[in-house]
């Protein structure tokens, strides 16, 4: 039996094709959802640029008919722009609240016998349709199966001999089979716990294991556990243009991007500039109402990136870390930004990091990574479990959505922190808390 779809405006702004993506069902988009969007498309942010995506594929559709009666998609399905209904809801729920709104015109559907389903991103909106017996999910297109994320590193279980063999010829047959390119092994000796070695899975020929690079320090900072190991591993590989990096606060993702990062293009040149992003999602205000400049505004969303990068500054130039950082800043041998900032610019050969990750839609993720040219090389980081964006959970944001989709491509890597290497507390707090 087919379906009736009502969409409410977060699922458009997570995704802006989303009202193409539900089969031979039929789609309703509420007017009340169409006005807000129009009080989004003048904004620079994401939100803004989703809202102006949608506008064009609905005027789009329009031109095909009458959105009031309802457009063929080209999935089999129709889409139909509905005007506000006389209220059918209990009169507990005022139409003056926009969801209220966007409800009632669920409700109504519903009232006509249709089999209809509101798609809402808003927790307390689906707790509202579930009190007046309307189906209510969430948009599910995009979601990860967290349980089964590619971790990028595995332990397996091998002889003694096999691990002595890796160790003279830097390279071993895999005793696994499906490994991804570049996921790392650590082999461990069957008859003796101690006896290990870890290896990376060579991309040009995933039947093999070949052994790491000798051990790095770049800018001075060397690794404090294998996962660090690892990471570098991929962070100061050209080859590999992108790699994702999952992990509580502490492991050392930032801090290992960072010096890599800084490695790769101040001290090597391979690339012309380290450019760092995250997302800016307030918490208390927007930053377009902190005073000062565009870098004193993102100084306050930036300070772990700050903190982070004073600490290796203050490592190789201990006598002058603040001028040497500002000297870099000035010549655009480094620079700091929101993601907002990235849009629309093409990056060829940049070092780009982005933070914080887990607060991007994967539509967002998408764009972000659409921007690097020719030479690029992205590093993505986040935790998934501290989402700040009230629209993204553990698996539906950016983050895992990459990790997802990218497994097994030749030019990309990814590891799963676990260690954290702050102090006791921080590293307690983050296991349990």
């Amino acid at each position: 039996m087919k379906k009736v779809y009502i969409l409410d405006t977060n699922v458009l702004i997570h995704d802006p094709l989303s009202f193409t993506k539900f089969e031979e069902n039929t789609v309703v988009i509420p007017i009340s959802v169409i006005e807000e969007l129009d009080n989004f498309k003048h904004t620079a942010d994401e939100r803004g640029k989703s809202a102006r995506i949608v506008s064009r594929k609905l005027d789009e559709f329009r031109a095909k008919g009458k959105l009031n009666a309802g457009v063929k998609t080209e999935a089999g399905g129709t889409l139909i722009v509905d005007l506000d209904h006389v209220q059918v809801l209990p009169k507990e729920f005022k139409l003056l609240e926009m969801d209220n709104r966007i409800l009632n015109t669920a409700y109504w559907y519903e009232q006509k016998k249709h089999n209809s389903i509101l798609v809402t991103k808003d927790i307390n909106l689906r707790l509202k349709a579930e009190a007046v017996g309307l189906a209510a999910e969430d948009y599910e297109a995009g979601k990860v199966n967290v349980d089964e994320l590619y971790p990028g590193l595995i332990n397996v279980d091998v002889s003694g001999a096999d691990v002595d063999k890796f160790y003279k010829e830097h390279s071993i047959t895999s005793p696994e089979k499906d490994l991804s390119p570049n996921e790392f092994v650590v082999l461990h000796s069957k008859e003796d716990p101690k006896k290990s070695a870890i290896g990376r899975v060579d991309p040009s020929d995933p039947t093999r294991i070949k052994a790491l690079n000798p051990e790095p320090s770049p800018w001075g900072i060397r690794p404090l556990n294998k996962e660090q190991r690892c990471a570098m591993e991929l962070l100061l590989d050209d080859s590999v243009k992108l790699v994702t990096m999952i992990g509580a606060a502490g492991t050392g993702k930032t801090l290992m991007s960072l010096v890599c990062g800084l490695q790769k293009a101040v001290e090597e040149s391979v690339y012309r500039k380290l450019i760092i992003c995250r997302p800016i999602v307030p918490v208390g205000k927007d930053i377009g109402y902190i005073p000062g400049t565009k870098e004193e505004k993102l100084s306050t969303w930036m300070g772990a990136i700050y903190d982070n990068l004073e600490f290796v500054m203050d490592k190789r130039h201990p006598e002058g870390a603040i001028e040497k950082f500002e000297y870099l800043l000035q010549n655009e041998k480094i620079e700091i930004a929101s993601v907002t900032h990235i849009r629309g610019r093409s990056l060829p050969k940049q070092y780009m990091i982005v933070d914080d990750a887990q607060n991007l839609t994967p539509h967002e993720i998408k764009t972000i990574l659409s921007r690097a040219g020719e030479g690029t090389k992205v590093v993505v980081t986040g935790d998934p479990y501290q989402i700040d964006n009230p629209y993204l959970d553990v698996a539906s944001n950016g983050l895992t959505y990459i990790v997802d989709r990218m497994r097994g491509q030749k030019l990309y890597g990814h590891l799963t922190f676990t260690k954290t290497e702050r102090s006791q507390l921080a590293g307690l707090v983050a296991e349990l808390l």
